[in-house]
């Protein structure tokens, strides 16, 4: 009954307030309704049972060994001995004679003025360092001839610096003279003095 009459006043209240009543009419106090039972906990979800285990079945045979794999850097190049088939290890490719083009007749009658080589002539495999553009071959004298004119000019060129030491004239002038060196009028005897009396090498 409490109850009942509680949520008339509030009703009563209400109406007046929306019929003019005050305007600044205190709001409507909430009443908690009494509870009869408390709500129980929603129960946790059960997971499905997971499967057997299943047994591994014993072996039939023993497992053999896997075969030693040789890695790359484990390789070894092929032997290049005469029972190779392939001693060159360039597909069997004949090269010609190595011979660089600077050392062929520039005047020749040649297909390729520049190359010095002919038509359809075969390429040797290094044909990159026998070619006409590849550093020429210095064969103007042997390195033991370059030694002996390296030492000649050091031998002419000293001699000269010799005589010309020991020959050369001296100045056709007299260097000047200063009393006591002028060591007083230049500031002391720690400064660098003149030439002085009798001094003939400076």
């Amino acid at each position: 009954m409490g109850g009942e009459e509680t949520f008339r006043s509030n009703q009563r209240r209400l109406d007046l307030l929306t019929l003019g009543g005050p305007r600044h009419a205190p709001p409507p106090t909430p009443v908690a309704l009494p509870t009869t039972h408390a709500i129980p906990p929603a129960a946790p979800p059960i997971a499905p049972p997971l499967p057997p285990i299943a047994a591994a079945r014993p072996l039939t045979r023993a497992l053999r060994p896997a075969a030693p794999q040789a890695s790359r850097l484990q390789f070894r190049p092929a032997s290049t001995s005469a029972h190779v088939e392939d001693p060159e290890m360039n597909g069997g490719y004949v090269n010609p004679p190595a011979v660089k083009r600077q050392f062929r007749d520039p005047y020749g009658d040649w297909w390729d003025k520049q190359e010095r080589r002919n038509y359809g002539e075969p390429l040797h495999e290094d044909n990159d360092v026998l070619a006409i553009f590849s550093p020429e071959e210095y064969t103007h004298f042997t390195p033991g001839w370059g030694w002996v004119l390296f030492g000649s000019f050091w031998a002419v060129f000293g001699s000269g610096a010799a005589l010309t030491y020991y020959l050369r004239p001296d100045k056709p002038s007299t260097p000047r003279t200063f009393v006591d060196g002028l060591e007083k009028e230049l500031g002391g005897p720690s400064v660098v003095r003149a030439r002085k009396d009798g001094e003939g090498e400076w």
